[in-house]
């Protein structure tokens, strides 16, 4: 049982360094610096989003919306920018607001409608998957600035400044649930709701606010995304979530909620872009990584509910036993 423990909470540290060490003999660019800085650039949207959703899921949700929120963003932002002729700054802080508004619905109808999260949020990422589309009328928006292209593209000394927002989202989400009764609040509505309920807890409250946390999370990756390329294209954000959800799930939080760390998530962000741009430099084509995408992420899942099951049966032996 303690060797399994081990192995779950920091197997996934040894898987990271296992496909680094693979890659670095596959393919020689691999561990050069300026593809090492390629790897942080492409996974900061995940990471940045996968704060929001991981404090969806230590709740027991989930946020299927993600992808639409960033590729709406795109859309918006780029529309008010180009078309209304709004400055940057508003044109951010709007589409923020927006999103922000988006996963509040969401939010409302979990909890105040008792809708199911799978339900509510993939109602919201048709909704705004629809409106992007409607908004730029299937064609990609273009011309900005560039003091808006250096969010995505700009660096500070080599680090790439996408890079440096992750980083420091990562920190401020480990504060976050270590440091703060809210972050707490949420490890105990995961772990049992009636009891936090009981416990004094407003659930409603806390639940409703974490999904809108999730999209504003996600409105910061779309809008990093659209500067990084330059250009709003409604189909940005498409399969979006399922990286997310999988980065987060391989960083060992629990599916059902709970339980989890931001140190995982980072190296299960990690994993993500290593495997992405290691496949890619083996020359091996998407739909190749769709598949391994998906076992990576039924195997997460599946360590998740073993670790799970394990657990429970080893609290009732010594319930038993006491008995």
């Amino acid at each position: 049982m303690k060797r399994f423990g081990f192995l779950s909470k920091y197997g996934i540290v040894f898987v990271l360094a296992a496909l680094v060490i693979y890659f670095s003999f596959a393919t020689r660019s691999f561990m050069t610096f300026s593809n090492l800085m390629n790897v942080t650039r492409q996974v900061s949207m995940i990471g940045i989003s996968s704060i929001g959703m991981m404090f969806v899921i230590l709740t027991g949700g989930i946020d299927l919306s993600v992808g639409a929120v960033m590729s709406f963003v795109n859309i918006v932002t780029a529309y008010l920018m180009i078309n209304l002729g709004w400055h940057p700054v508003l044109a951010v802080v709007a589409s923020i607001a927006l999103s922000a508004l988006a996963g509040s619905v969401s939010g409302f109808f979990i909890t105040k409608i008792k809708v199911p999260p799978f339900i509510a949020t993939l109602a919201m990422m048709n909704i705004l998957g629809g409106l992007a589309f409607i908004i730029s009328r299937g064609m990609p928006i273009h011309g900005f600035p560039r003091s808006f292209n250096v969010l995505g593209q700009g660096h500070v000394g080599p680090i790439p400044i996408p890079v440096i927002i992750m980083t420091v989202i990562f920190i401020l989400g480990a504060i976050f649930l270590s440091k703060t009764y809210f972050g707490r609040y949420l490890y105990a509505i995961g772990g049992n709701e009636e009891a936090a309920m009981l416990a004094g807890i407003n659930v409603i409250r806390t639940k409703w606010m974490v999904y809108t946390l999730s999209s504003v999370f996600a409105s910061m990756a779309g809008i990093i995304m659209l500067s990084r390329l330059s250009s709003g294209v409604a189909t940005t954000g498409r399969g979006f979530e399922f990286q997310v959800i999988t980065a987060v799930v391989l960083g060992g939080v629990s599916i059902t909620g709970g339980s989890g760390r931001v140190f995982g998530v980072v190296i299960g962000v990690l994993i993500m872009g290593v495997l992405s741009n290691g496949l890619i430099l083996i020359n091996m084509n998407e739909y190749v990584q769709q598949v391994v995408q998906g076992i990576v992420l039924v195997t997460a899942v599946s360590i998740d509910c073993i670790s799970k099951a394990r657990g429970n049966k080893q609290v009732g032996t010594e319930t038993s036993i006491e008995t």
